[in-house]
């Protein structure tokens, strides 16, 4: 969310060729995996997805109402997360096509996340030439106010 606040509009939608993808086009994708894999895949609650149409998105969409949805998204799924038991994570589901456990699941979406995070952190960072660490010199966390999260 941090990265997202510090592009301009048009930076977040920019795609440095077309193979890449926009940051925006990231966060909205974001969404639709944390909403299909965990929202959907372990909690039972639908989610439609249109997993084409969020790289096909070129039109620059609101950046505080793609940053709200990833927000939600993530915050329903750090609940059914934690409502999963040792038991539940080796049930099995059937998600975008896989055969899956839950503990897989959860961990794709974690994988996921970090890969295109850090895309995320690396596009801001080139695009800006701004220091986004959170750590100090000696790997310790910076109080640092707000969201700390790309």
């Amino acid at each position: 969310m941090r990265c997202a606040r510090l592009l301009s509009t048009e930076e977040l939608w920019q795609r440095p060729n077309g193979n890449s993808n926009a940051v925006g086009n990231l966060i909205i994708h974001l969404t639709g995996n944390v909403s299909q894999w965990i929202l959907d895949g372990v909690a039972g609650e639908h989610y439609d997805r249109d997993r084409d149409a969020e790289f096909a998105q070129r039109e620059p969409l609101d950046t505080e109402r793609i940053i709200d949805a990833l927000q939600r998204a993530v915050s329903r799924a750090k609940q059914v997360i934690s409502g999963l038991d040792s038991r539940s994570l080796a049930d099995r589901r059937t998600i975008q096509g896989y055969d899956v456990s839950l503990l897989r699941a959860v961990f794709h979406v974690v994988e996921h996340f970090s890969w295109h995070a850090g895309q995320i952190v690396y596009a801001t960072k080139a695009m800006r030439d701004v220091d986004l660490s959170l750590y100090d010199a000696q790997g310790r966390l910076l109080e640092a106010g707000g969201d700390k999260g790309p």
